[in-house]
């Protein structure tokens, strides 16, 4: 089960548009996951109108959850408003979480061990009663356990004898540890008639691992959230624990292999409408997963990608990528102009040539794991394969009073002129409008821009261009940051170029 849309959206920093639910939706459903948690319809206006609106939406796999607590303390079921919320949803499924720990339900509940029972019961089996199926989360399960094992299982008893289906041990508080999940979970499947599920917290950062040892021990049922996102430190991190059920425990999740090929995409989705960066160290999926940089390493996975991959990326949707660094040898220029359909012999003299000028020009400031489009600019031209640069070209930057800047822009056989309150927009526009004339490029262009600056006071500009389903990323340094930018900018532009000369694009 999901729950982006719920505990995801209780993160820090986090706040889903009515649109950003939908979407998100949908792209679980498509996905192939079983459960989506759409929120918690007794606590905003939001989630009550996602519940409304989704119905139009027709998903053809998964099933929407509404989320809610056991009913008050001294509060009748049927008068409990948010039981009330939750059947004016009209889902088949809910989730209703309620104290396993003694702790809780004396120091938060303010209520008796006996009370709290009765309020688990009397919820599931109320929406039982309404044609609801029940998940219950037994929150702080395995605390509750830690300290009283006795009552801990008399609260998933009531809600077994209730008519859960499916009793969900949370680490509500991230603090278990993968051997006390392991035993715990193990005694409950033994104590239990039906399917045992696990939710957990990511605050010791085990909340990948301890799902995972959790279903190793018997458990069916798995919640979590796509990039780990949620309360505090985040919740375990389906995109991980998805292709680990699938190829390290050899189990069926979602709707066969093709659905985890998707996986990359929905979490970058994710990202997108949540407006956090992509950790590119994200296993599985983050861009650097099965990115290799240390020439033994490349030297190896040329010869066979086992060397170092735990997988093939492409069953989890991602790519295998090499880079050149100082740290590259021979193998990793290979690799790079593999990629492009250049076949050359690592000992080629050409190789090692381009070998040591990445090598010098990362001594100069450039870091070309950041760059590839300039790594793969500056083996081209040292082997000769691409000479069609730009050529000498001018630049004049006028910054006013009033705030605006004007650029000029001169590269010999066109000039521009560029106007902007961020003077780097302006540059770019006149650098833009004279290389799209020269090159006859008409696609429209982002570009991010990220500068940094050493200590030697060098400036390092590096640009990632984004033009329809294409992304590359340039570098300038220069001790004048307007240079550094300027050097960044002509190799973007040079990179298409010479992509057009490989017959690439």
């Amino acid at each position: 089960m999901d729950t982006t849309l719920r505990d995801g959206a209780q993160a820090a920093g986090i706040s889903f548009t009515l649109e950003d639910k939908i979407r998100v939706a949908i792209n679980l459903d498509e996905l192939g996951v079983d459960y989506i948690e759409g929120g918690w319809p007794g606590s905003n206006k939001k989630d009550e109108e996602f519940f409304r609106e989704i119905k139009r939406y027709g998903l053809s796999h998964a099933k929407i959850v509404a989320f809610g607590s056991t009913r008050r303390k001294d509060v009748k079921v049927w008068q409990d408003p948010n039981l009330e919320a939750i059947l004016r949803t009209d889902v088949s499924t809910a989730t209703i979480f309620g104290k396993a720990w003694a702790f809780h339900v004396h120091e938060v509940l303010r209520t008796s061990k006996e009370e709290n029972l009765d309020m688990i019961y009397d919820t599931i089996d109320f929406l039982k009663r309404h044609g609801i199926d029940v998940i219950f989360d037994a929150e702080h399960f395995f605390q509750g356990f830690k300290e009283d094992a006795e009552y801990a299982l008399q609260v998933l008893k009531a809600a077994e004898d209730a008519g859960a289906r499916v009793l969900v041990l949370a680490d509500t508080n991230g603090g278990s540890m993968p051997w006390d999940v392991l035993e715990i979970t193990r005694s409950v499947i033994n104590s239990v008639k039906v399917a045992i599920g696990v939710h957990m917290h990511n605050d010791s950062g085990c909340a990948v691992a301890n799902t995972l040892i959790a279903v190793y021990a018997g458990a069916r049922h798995v919640q979590g959230t796509i990039n780990g996102i949620g309360e505090r430190t985040g919740n375990a991190d389906l995109v991980q624990i998805i292709p680990a059920l699938r190829y390290k425990l050899g189990l069926h999740v979602l709707k066969g292999d093709e659905s985890v090929k998707k996986l990359k995409e929905v979490s970058q989705l994710v990202y997108r409408v949540t407006g956090l960066q992509p950790n590119p160290y994200q296993p599985y999926v983050g861009e650097y997963a099965f990115t290799h940089k240390a020439g033994m390493h490349v030297d190896a996975i040329l010869k066979n990608p086992k060397a170092y991959e735990h997988l093939d990326p492409t069953l989890v949707g991602n790519k295998r990528r090499f880079v050149v660094s100082e740290l590259a040898g021979a193998a990793n220029v290979v690799a790079l102009l593999r990629e492009f359909g250049i076949n050359v012999d690592k000992k080629d003299e050409g190789v090692k040539r381009v070998a040591s000028k990445i090598k010098e020009l990362e001594k100069q400031g450039y870091s070309f794991d950041k760059a590839p489009a300039s790594a793969l600019l500056a083996a081209l031209k040292e082997l000769g394969l691409y000479n069609q640069k730009l050529g000498e070209y001018s630049w004049t930057l006028f910054s006013s009073s009033t705030g605006i800047s004007v650029a000029v822009i001169n590269l010999g056989i066109a000039a521009s002129r560029g106007m902007d309150f961020d003077p780097f927009t302006a540059l770019f526009k006149a650098a833009t409008d004279s290389i799209k004339r020269i090159m006859n490029i008409g696609d429209e262009l982002r570009v991010d821009i990220n500068i940094a600056r050493s200590q030697d006071n060098m400036y390092r500009a590096t640009l990632t261009f984004y033009s329809n389903s294409h992304s590359w990323s340039t570098q300038g340094v220069s001790l004048n940051i307007v240079e550094a930018l300027m050097k960044a900018l002509i190799e973007g532009f040079e990179y298409i170029q010479a992509l057009k000369s490989l017959g690439k694009i």
